[in-house]
């Protein structure tokens, strides 16, 4: 048999091959029942009526605002009582100086979007998305060039937002906002908001809210209340940043170590009295809350993101 027409035999074998297996696939389909369009939770609505879209609840509201520690229940019924907002906040994995972890952001977000949420009354917090833009990894820049960073090209986290928001959307959410607590993270995140919005031609609003990436603000508010930074340690950190991983988990700021080995201040600010600086993280988070709040109203009168405010330093 000649070396050509083994090789044109080869590619009659596969092609049969793969029409067989399309036919075969096609044919199953074709027996399968219609899906009942009650089937919801996973599972089948004539098995259990637990799967059916109507079923009842059986148990009472959780009292959270994080999609990921509710039921489909729970949501479902959530946003039939009227919460048809959704927030979706994006963090980031970097270095974050000796005592900082280095999911510093994600703590912050933990707290923060769960006092925005609430503040709202109508929202509720999508989960966190803990990988974003750091820099390049071959050959490693930006915060790739320390240990434990966690990068993610910019068109990868730009789809990977869109693509959780088109999930919400066709849940029935119907305003999506964007937050986001790293530098690296606003330009996409208006990006995408720009682009649905006018893709779903406002139906639903998708946001971007800058005012919540504003440290600047933050520090000088704090400042008033007498956290007074008196110098620059020169660490990827401030008195702000600590407060706000403090409330969330003192763990995650190293707090009793660094009290005991002496180290529990940062740019000249005290952390030693606890008592102290829990009421100061308390402040921190309505602040925050607060500012972001107002923004998301006017995002919202607006039909989509506001116009960029000025660009202000930050973490």
């Amino acid at each position: 048999m000649s070396p050509m027409f083994t090789s044109s035999l080869r590619r009659a074998l596969v092609a049969a091959g793969a029409l067989t297996v399309m036919t075969s696939a096609l044919a199953a389909q074709q027996q399968r029942p219609p899906r009942d369009p009650r089937n919801m939770g996973g599972g089948n609505c004539p098995d259990n009526p637990y799967n059916c879209k109507d079923a009842a609840n059986p148990l009472p509201a959780p009292n959270t605002v994080w999609l990921e520690e509710m039921t489909w229940m729970d949501i479902r019924d959530a946003i039939k009582a009227g919460k048809k907002t959704v927030i979706i906040p994006t963090g980031g994995m970097e270095p974050n100086g000796p005592w900082l972890v280095t999911g510093k952001h994600n703590y912050v977000l933990h707290t923060n979007c769960e006092a925005i949420a609430r503040k709202m009354g109508n929202a509720l917090c999508a989960p966190i998305v803990k990988f974003v833009p750091e820099g390049s990894y071959d050959p490693p820049s930006g915060h790739m060039t320390s240990p434990g960073t966690i990068s993610m090209r910019e068109e990868t986290f730009r789809m990977l937002l869109t693509d959780i928001t088109g999930s919400l959307k066709a849940h029935g959410f119907e305003t999506i906002i964007y937050i986001g607590d790293s530098g690296g993270n606003q330009g996409g995140q208006r990006a995408v908001a720009d682009s649905l919005t006018a893709l779903w031609k406002g139906a639903p609003i998708v946001a971007h809210v800058q005012e919540y990436y504003d440290y600047a603000s933050v520090a000088k508010h704090m400042e008033a209340k007498g956290v007074k930074q008196t110098k620059a340690d020169g660490l990827h950190d401030d008195a702000e940043i600590s407060l706000n991983m403090f409330i969330d988990d003192p763990k995650s700021i190293r707090y009793d170590e660094r009290v005991k080995a002496g180290l529990a201040t940062i740019n000249g600010v005290s952390l030693t009295n606890r008592k102290q600086i829990t009421e100061w993280a308390k402040e921190v988070v309505a602040f925050r809350a607060q500012v972001t709040v107002d923004a998301i109203n006017k995002a919202v009168a607006n039909k989509g993101t506001l116009p960029a405010p000025p660009r202000r330093p930050g973490n």
